[in-house]
């Protein structure tokens, strides 16, 4: 999978663009400064705007434990990077730590580490390869100790999804009435023209372990999954169908699992979000027990290519943090990805509600 994102000529999208640019990110940041009490404080959380967090970076994810958020995202290098912060407006002010580095161990194209708190120990998964990213696989470090920041971290290995090959990206963990899951995205089988990711879940015995058979839960199917050619023809050197990067989230009351995975080309301005859910009680193992949208979700009407989700209690137990990268365009109509911040609320129904 090509993650290089290319700078097509102005077109139009069918999310909407920001038209102004560096200008309106100015503007955002100036924003963040006057409101982030107002907007985005450890109180009640009234505005649903999206707040700019850092102006370049993609695949936030966010843990928060005992009053403090542990955040890291995709890194530039090949290593892993946490921070941490009891505010989420402040992580723009916070010093990051690497805590992990594949230079020694031959581990190339880190990607989308997700930081959890599992069976009272830390684990942080990602997806890394030996600088063939067709042999991408999953991985899985442990804390040794209880302070994420300050203790040594060990490489457990890789998770193997299927007896085949290990082909894997995005891991991200749920559990669910007692039960881990494990949800990725992988090729049904090796490609040979054409590329299709899809989203599995398997179980685990322990958060290093896989317990069963991989099962499909979901494959690119419908059109605003299938994008992989920009407006001004740019494209990926063949075509990729997109499910990738799922998030597993339970509803507050438990009873619902939703996962909101991306869909279309990450290079593409049509990159979007889709949406699985299923009842908690159900054989989460069974693709029966799951239900499709059909129809892509919208996370900001001034943002477009917003996805790779992290969905985040707040320090109030009514609130509800959503992070977020996305797209925007500079004067000279380059595309330029970002990290963002916003409150959310739950539906009735036990899905989360991006917009209003």
């Amino acid at each position: 999978m090509n993650k290089t994102p290319f700078s097509p000529a102005p077109s139009a999208s069918r999310c909407t663009p920001l038209t102004a640019g560096r200008t309106i990110v100015r503007l955002l940041c100036t924003l963040m400064l006057s409101t982030a009490i107002v907007a985005c404080s450890s109180r009640q959380q009234e505005s649903h705007e999206s707040l700019l967090l850092f102006e370049e970076g993609s695949y936030p994810h966010a843990c928060y434990y005992k009053g403090t958020y542990y955040f890291t995202h995709q890194s530039q290098n090949d290593d892993i990077r946490l921070s941490s912060t009891p505010d989420l407006t402040h992580l723009p002010d916070v010093p990051e730590k690497v805590i992990f580095s594949g230079d020694s161990m031959g581990l190339y194209h880190i990607w989308a580490p997700e930081i959890y708190r599992l069976h009272d120990r830390w684990y942080i998964y990602f997806e890394a390869d030996d600088n063939n990213t067709d042999n991408h696989q999953l991985y899985v470090i442990q804390c040794e100790g209880d302070n994420p920041l300050h203790d040594p971290w060990t490489l457990c290995g890789t998770l193997r999804t299927n007896a085949e090959w290990n082909y894997g990206i995005h891991p991200n963990v749920l559990e669910v009435q007692g039960k881990l899951y494990l949800f990725w995205s992988g090729w049904p089988k090796r490609r040979v023209e054409h590329e299709t990711q899809c989203i599995y879940i398997a179980s685990l015995s322990d958060p290093c372990t896989v317990s069963s058979e991989r099962v499909l839960l979901s494959r690119p199917d419908y059109e605003w999954e299938r994008q992989w050619i920009n407006p001004d023809g740019s494209r990926s050197a063949y075509p990729i169908y997109v499910n990738e990067n799922p998030q597993a989230y339970l509803s507050p009351d438990g009873l619902k699992v939703c996962v909101c995975y991306s869909a279309s080309g990450i290079w593409t301005r049509y990159h979007i979000l889709g949406m699985l859910t299923a009842q908690a009680n159900a054989d989460l193992l069974d693709p029966s027990s799951w239900t499709k949208s059909s129809e892509p979700i919208l996370v900001d009407d001034d943002l477009y290519g917003a996805s790779n989700i992290c969905i985040v209690p707040a320090a109030h137990p009514d609130s509800t943090f959503l992070l977020f990268d996305a797209l925007w365009d500079d004067e000279q109509q380059s595309m330029h990805r970002s990290i963002f911040l916003k409150s959310i609320r739950w539906s009735p129904e036990g899905t989360p509600v991006f917009k209003e």
